[in-house]
Formats: structure tokens, C-alpha cells, sequence
């Protein structure tokens, strides 16, 4: 029998050994070196840290890695080989979206949230989908038109 903490990453079955007090967000980082997802304020308040964990958006800050038993966790890594994430990157080149970078990856897991939730999400629906996701650098504007048009190009992918 498997002792540790078995949960799927991307796709495959994983075993962590270390203590289940450990934070999600610092386990992905150092032992699985999944750095797409950012270290940003440590409190679940920027959303740079975002993960799907079982298809819901969550600041990997705020998990304890016995919380991932079982569950499949999702990093932008492992959704950037999705035909979604060929949509929203599309989209969000379209109208340059990505300056920085830095909160891109938790932005893009809140779009593909937002999508599946209402593939045609209003304005209004888009920005309160991405309030849990700080961008200093965009103004918002252009993600919003991003996904605007991830919702229309990507049409029946959500």
C-alpha cells in the first residue's frame, strides 16, 4: 500500500511524501518545480498562485497539501496542452493581453473557469470571474476583451 499523499498533477497519479501541513503552492514550486504558478502574496488575495484543484479555481497559497488527497490538481503546465488553453493564449495575443507575465497563468485558469461556467459570459460576468486575480500592469481591459473573444472563437470547447 501507498503511504503519502496521492493525488493526480496534471494528469498523473502522484505520491507526495512530505507532511500534509505543507503549503500546495511551495510543494509545486520546489519538489515538482511547476513555476508557472506564482508566489505572489501568500494570503489568497492575488490569485498569481491559482490551480484547478477537481475543475474549481484556488489559491494554491491557501492549501494544505492534505486538502490534494485524492482530488486532481491542474497547474497552468499541465493546461497549457489543452485545446482551451490553445483558444485563450490565441486570444490573449490577439489583443496584448500579456505584458508582464506574472499573473498571466492564474488568469488564464480564472478565463477557462469563467468560460465554463457561461461560454458567454458578459462584461460584467468576465470581471467579477477575474476579481480574485490581480494584474498591475493591463488595466484589466484587454484580458476582458480576451475573453470575449476566447468565448467566441473556442465556441462549444466550454
Amino acid at each position: 500500500m501507498r503511504q503519502g499523499i496521492v493525488f493526480q498533477l496534471n494528469g498523473e497519479e502522484t505520491v507526495y511524501e512530505g507532511s500534509a501541513t505543507d503549503r500546495l503552492l511551495d510543494v509545486l514550486r520546489e519538489e515538482y518545480r511547476l513555476t508557472g504558478v506564482k508566489c505572489g502574496c501568500k494570503e489568497g488575495e492575488c490569485g498569481s498562485c491559482s490551480v484547478l484543484i477537481d475543475d474549481k479555481l484556488v489559491n494554491s497559497c491557501m492549501v494544505a497539501m492534505g486538502r490534494v488527497q485524492g482530488s486532481s490538481v491542474v497547474t497552468i503546465e499541465g493546461f497549457s496542452k489543452t485545446e482551451r488553453f490553445k483558444v485563450l493564449d490565441a486570444a490573449y495575443a490577439s489583443v496584448s493581453a500579456v505584458q508582464c507575465g506574472y499573473c498571466i497563468p492564474g488568469m488564464i485558469l480564472a478565463s477557462n473557469c469563467i468560460l465554463s461556467k457561461n461560454p458567454t459570459p458578459t462584461e460584467a460576468d468576465i470581471r467579477e470571474g477575474i476579481s480574485g486575480n490581480l494584474c498591475r500592469c493591463t488595466g484589466y481591459n484587454a484580458i476582458v476583451k480576451a475573453i470575449q473573444i476566447a468565448a467566441k472563437e473556442g465556441e462549444g470547447l466550454w
